[in-house]
């Protein structure tokens, strides 16, 4: 069955927000695909920015090319989850413009601190894991096949999974794996769950 992907594109109003950034320094933009196209009005509006472009939750190489040019980001959408990702990757400071409540944020460096702990301790999982289960997902976009070659340099006993829709308590039914990686779509959160991408 061929899958057709929309953009969906919101129409919310961020000019009354804008007009709140007081930000000092050089300014990188960036967003989520329901903002993107808003970036270059942001852009015109704040005149101390640089674009950066689209952050993914698994990818936020747009704004690791322009991290030498600017001194933080702000990031327009809503929610933490793209944010975290910029500032791990960059080691920027964040700002979230809300287009849905017109609210600026600084995102806490707490939050950055904790994920990034969270992320040591899963690592030292991994490190001394012996049995690795390898997680893939049959989704359009996120089907990394791909990814196998790299995959197959990790020197453990690995079993492989493949599924449509992935649920992290089910993997509470194999016991006998020690830690699973991640190949899939980077939400997938659990404390025995690694992505791929923070091991190599």
């Amino acid at each position: 069955m061929k899958t057709l992907f929309i953009e969906a594109r919101s129409n919310e109003d961020i000019s009354k927000a804008l007009s709140k950034v007081k930000i000092k320094g050089k300014i990188g933009l960036a967003s989520s695909i329901q903002f993107l196209h808003k970036l270059p009005e942001a852009n015109k509006i704040l005149k101390n920015s640089v674009i950066a472009g689209q952050v993914l939750g698994c990818n936020a190489s747009a704004c690791k090319r322009i991290k030498n040019k600017i001194d933080c980001f702000l990031y327009i959408g809503s929610g933490e989850f793209h944010p975290i990702r910029i500032a791990v990757e960059t080691e920027k400071p964040v700002y979230i413009l809300n287009p849905l409540t017109n609210e600026i944020s600084l995102l806490n460096e707490n939050i950055v601190k904790n994920y990034k702990k969270q992320l040591q301790g899963k690592l030292i999982k991994y490190y001394n894991a012996e049995k690795v289960g390898i997680i893939f997902s049959s989704k359009p976009g996120q089907n990394k096949l791909k990814d196998l070659e790299k995959i197959k340099k990790i020197n453990k006993e690995l079993y492989f999974f493949v599924a449509d829709n992935i649920n992290a308590a089910e993997f509470e039914n194999f016991p006998d794996i020690d830690i699973w990686v991640n190949t899939a779509c980077p939400r997938i959160e659990d404390k025995k769950i690694i992505n791929l991408e923070n091991i190599f």
